[in-house]
Formats: C-alpha cells, structure tokens, sequence
C-alpha cells in the first residue's frame, strides 16, 4: 500500500486553495414530520455510529417510537455533534433521519461529494470540533462553528484522484474485515461442534473417555484481593498485580505485564496467593468471561476466579472452553452494584472435557484461529494507520 500511495500521488499543495469548512460543506435542513408516512426505513442515533469508523453499518427501524425528525440522504456524512471526543463520523449509504445529537454534512458543489468523509475524519477537524464543543457532561458543538474550520483544499481534478487512492486504501481495509469476519464466523462453528455444553443427562450422549467434571474437579480455584490503598509500602513494587482492566484491553491470550505492583508486604497484608506462570485468571466479576493465561508470576485483584489446572485438563483447553461458556456462566452471576460469580457457583459448575488427544487437537485448532486473527488484526491495524496518516497528511 506504501508503494500505491507514492505511485498514484504527490502531495504537492502549491495550487490548493485556503477554504473554510463552511464554504464547502452545509448542513441541510430536511425533516419528516411523519416518518412512516414517507416511507422512513432507517433511524439512526449515536450509538448506531462507531468511532473512528468511516462507514455507517448499523441502523434502527420505525418498529419502535422515535422522536427523531432530522432528514439525511445516502451519501451525507453524520457527525457526532455531542462528546466529539468519540470521533464518531460516517458516511451514510441509505437516506433515513437521525438524532439531534448527529449534525448532517453534505457537500458543496466545490467538493467532490467523495472526498468529505475523509475531510471529517482528519484528527485536526476532530481536535478543532472538541475546542469549540460548549457544555458539561455532555459537551455539543454546533456547525456554525464547525463552519469556521480552515484547511486547503485541491481542485476538483486532484480531489478526484485523492478520493480515489483514500477509497482503494479503504476498501483494502473492507476486504480485510471480511477476512476477519470469516475467520471468526469457522471459528465459531468449529467451537459448536467440538465444544460441549454441560446438559442434564448428556453423560450418555458423550462419546467414548468424554467426562463430565464440576470445576473444581478440574482445578483449585481461587481470587485475589486488593492491599490498602492508604499504605505505600503495598505499592509499586515488582509483583505484577492482575486488574479486569488489563484484561478486558488485552487481545492475546498471555499476558507478562500490568498496570499496577505491589510489593512482597503487600502481597502478604491481602494473603494473596503469586499465581504461578501458566494459570488461568478469569474475570467473575463485572467483565465476565475475559481471561488470560499468565507469561510471569501474578497476583489479582478479587474480579478474579483464578485456576491452577491439574492433569484432567490443560490451562488452554480450559481457557477457550470457559471462553466458549461465558452466557453459561454469566447465568449464574448475581448482585445489584455489578455482576459476579461466586466462587462456590464456579466450583460447581459442570464442564465435559474430552480425552486428552481429542484435547490437544482441539486446543491445537483453535490456537490456529487465534493465531490468524491476531496476524491479520496486527495487517488491518497497519492499513488504517497508513491511511490515518494519509488524511492527516492531506488535510
């Protein structure tokens, strides 16, 4: 992609012309007073925008009241006019109406209709949106202000050729979500079939040297604990201390570091136990079902239910079959602040495990997956790189 950026184009900006966002951007006026009656198939709020995101892929439909009046047409750009900070701004491919807190773009005859969405997404358009948003919790910034954002801008025949490169460099991303996707949907599939779920009287369904194990048959399990904040002594040490935090930002399946230390007496004020490399720490509280597998020596926090397999299963099988039971086990969570499994519930919880070659190869398969995921992750996260640079380059 490097190669097609120098090829296809030379940021030469000596012919572009200083223009203000509002001299080639407005924000139409169009409304339905009677969605239903105009034949409104699409409605669209903030949470139907994702961040950083270029494309509108989710919508709601009139089978539930709305409020919302505000028109958009296929092709205009919805923007997040509240907390721009979350840089919500996508091209919409269907007309529909939205929120209030949406402002509707649409371009000038001076622009190439095109080339607006990249134009929004530039970090110097967001960074300018988040100055001029006025308000507290819920800060808004409005387009008469949005209006007064100055960038250069190409003529019509380079816009043309630099909407071109930012597409192909777009859909390069498109193909490679897709692949994402696929990977995902076998990964899924392959997990039904060779993956079991405990059910009443599935023993005689199994085949031949399956088991079925309530977890703590399986493994010790136990938590964590957090020292006093009040004494320094118990912080910042070497001793890796385990937080949801660290896991439910983490995507590999091991982890070797932490946000957070502790020290050897503030391993000993909690009683905690230095879980050895190899265990299973997974999350029972609040962010069910996030786990990893330890690289060093680790202690938790008490959002943890942590396994030290023995030799009836091995610490990756384990891992991606409670992976593979989160809905199962969330069922058995309680609590009004936040959800969370006690540890009596997790020990009792059934699982089937089956004979260790047919473990090793399905642990072996799925590692396969994982693996596939995490190099072509690593190859999108590249490509939107390259092509953030590019707009921010541009405009």
């Amino acid at each position: 992609m490097e190669t097609m950026i120098s090829e296809q184009i030379s940021i030469d900006k000596s012919d572009w012309t200083p223009v203000k966002f509002g001299d080639v951007v407005f924000e139409p006026k169009e409304s339905s007073k009677d969605p239903k009656a105009d034949g409104i198939k699409h409605v669209v709020g903030l949470e139907h925008i994702e961040s950083e995101d270029i494309h509108l892929r989710h919508s709601a439909n009139l089978d539930t009241s709305t409020t919302f009046s505000k028109g958009f047409a296929e092709g205009d750009v919805l923007f997040g006019r509240r907390r721009a900070y979350l840089k919500k701004a996508a091209q919409a491919k269907f007309s529909g109406i939205c929120s209030g807190d949406i402002t509707v773009l649409r371009a000038k005859d001076n622009l190439l209709p095109q080339l607006l969405p990249f134009i929004v997404q530039n970090d110097k358009f967001f960074d300018y949106a988040i100055k001029h948003s006025a308000g507290g919790l819920s800060p808004r910034v409005k387009f008469k202000d949005l209006a007064n954002y100055e960038f250069l801008l190409p003529p019509k025949d380079q816009q043309a050729k630099l909407a071109e490169l930012l597409w192909a460099m777009d859909e390069v991303i498109e193909r490679e979500n897709e692949v994402l996707e696929k990977i995902d949907i076998s990964k899924r599939t392959y997990e039904k079939k060779w993956l079991n779920k405990y059910t009443s009287g599935i023993e005689k369904k199994l085949p031949i040297n399956y088991k079925v194990y309530r977890l703590s048959e399986i493994a010790e399990i136990t938590g964590g604990s957090t020292p006093s904040r009040d004494v320094k002594e118990f912080w910042n040490g070497d001793i890796p201390w385990l937080t949801p935090t660290d896991v439910t930002n983490h995507n590999r399946i091991t982890l070797d570091r932490t946000k957070e230390y502790i020290t050897e007496s503030g391993l000993r004020n909690i009683s905690n136990r230095l879980y050895p490399i190899g265990s299973l720490l997974y999350c029972s509280r609040a962010t069910i079902g996030h786990a990893i597998i330890n690289d060093v020596p680790m202690a938790t926090n008490q959002g943890f239910s942590n396994f030290i397999c023995n030799e009836k299963v091995t610490n990756y099988f384990l891992y991606f079959l409670l992976k593979y039971l989160t809905n199962e086990l969330t069922r058995l969570a309680g609590g009004s602040t936040f959800l969370e499994i006690s540890k009596s519930s997790i020990r009792r919880f059934r699982v089937v495990i089956p004979p260790k070659g047919v473990m090793k190869n399905i642990t072996g398969k799925l590692l396969e997956y994982e693996n596939t995921r995490l190099e072509l992750e690593s190859k999108i996260s590249s490509s939107k790189a390259l092509q953030k640079s590019l707009i921010n380059q541009v405009f």
